[in-house]
């Protein structure tokens, strides 16, 4: 049973982190991110950041590496939502 609470876990992690792909692919297709929330995401970032933070210093890889790969998608929407926000 441990297993499987792992498994979905990580899978959350996955899934959590592709939620913020077609919000970067509406701002590539837009060129624009004047509905973004720049505030928002910046706090998911750093929610992220911290995450990463303490699934290392709990020597966690999981928790580590899910918060990781969601700080790469929700970091891209927030560099792009940055880029083209007054464009």
């Amino acid at each position: 049973m441990k297993e499987l609470v792992t498994l979905f876990f990580g899978l959350g992690f996955i899934f959590n982190a592709s939620l913020f792909i077609p919000q970067a692919l509406r701002i590539l297709k837009n060129r624009s991110a004047k509905s973004i929330s720049l505030i928002t995401f910046a706090g998911f970032n750093l929610i992220q950041l911290d995450g990463i933070l303490y699934g290392y210093y709990q020597k966690d890889v999981i928790l580590m590496y899910g918060n990781l790969i969601s700080f790469i998608t929700c970091g891209t929407v927030t560099i792009l939502a940055t880029y083209y926000k007054n464009k």
